[in-house]
């Protein structure tokens, strides 16, 4: 698993509007792959601590199956409905860290249909994927911006990303047992013993690779889903850290509407600005 390519979404040299949508999906952003969230109860089960002997070389062949197993689950999953609670640390210039906490509700249907709610007390953006476009909605500022979309989620996710400078939220759990979520970074994979996540029996986890920490909670049982992932960026003196804590619904109610886009008379369209376009506006202001 790697970090994501970063949302770094600016609009120099762009209409106002543009800059609003953009500045809004910056400051909103879902650090994925691998990914980021809240704090929810953490209780230990069964030794009371954890273990803390030196994972710095120990790849334990059992951690990293679990990833292969819980991205095919994942993967066999034909529809979902998942909520989560997401804490970002940022750090300030000073040094000070300040965190973002933001909720997320997001409806999945495979291959091709998407609804996402992500919000906080200062802003939100619905994303809409119908199998044909994507929106991105920001009903408080009133700007929305649709492109054609691929056929697939998956798909979809690189195009935003490489395109757009967009990042689908949660988008790991699209990725996780693709090439794309590749075990061969790891240099360290510990089994930590059983932990509670919300009242959910887990196994808890902890990976090493360049630049990061990370811990993952998979429920144990023939479900093994994520339950909660903490990542620290070991680049920042900081030591900061992503932690987003999961409630998985497999049986979502929802029907094709849910994903569909309607636009309110009071909504204004805006386009989406293109990658090269952000640089080179970027560069032709030096």
């Amino acid at each position: 698993m790697s970090h994501s390519r970063q949302i770094a979404v600016t609009a120099i040299g762009v209409v106002a509007a543009v800059a609003v949508l953009v500045t809004m999906l910056r400051a909103g952003r879902t650090r994925s792959r691998p990914m980021a969230d809240t704090v929810a109860n953490h209780t230990e089960v069964s030794r009371g601590e954890v273990a803390t002997a030196d994972t710095t070389t120990v790849r334990d062949p059992a951690a990293l199956e679990q990833l292969e197993t819980m991205g095919a689950y994942l993967r066999s999953l034909k529809a979902f409905q998942l909520k989560a609670d997401v804490v970002t640390e940022d750090v300030r210039t000073d040094g000070q860290k300040v965190q973002i906490i933001r909720n997320v509700d997001l409806v999945a249907k495979r291959p091709n249909r998407l609804y996402a709610d992500i919000q906080n007390d200062r802003r939100r953006r619905l994303f809409f994927y119908d199998g044909k476009n994507f929106t991105l909605f920001a009903p408080r500022s009133t700007y929305y911006a649709t492109v054609p979309a691929p056929a697939s989620i998956e798909q979809l996710a690189d195009v935003l990303e490489d395109k757009y400078d967009i990042e689908l939220p949660l988008v790991d759990l699209f990725r996780w047992g693709t090439p794309e979520g590749n075990t061969s970074a790891i240099t360290s994979a510990v089994d930590l013993g059983p932990s509670a996540i919300n009242g959910m029996t887990c196994e808890q986890y902890a990976y090493r690779q360049e630049g990061i920490d990370w811990q993952l909670w998979v429920q144990r049982g023939d479900q093994p889903l994520p339950c909660r992932i903490v990542i620290t960026t070991l680049t920042d003196d900081a030591r900061p850290q992503d932690t987003t804590t999961y409630s998985w619904n497999l049986a979502p109610s929802y029907d094709d509407n849910t994903f569909v886009f309607r636009t309110p008379s009071w909504a204004k369209r805006i386009p989406i600005v293109e990658v090269p376009v952000i640089a080179a506006s970027s560069n032709a202001g030096r």
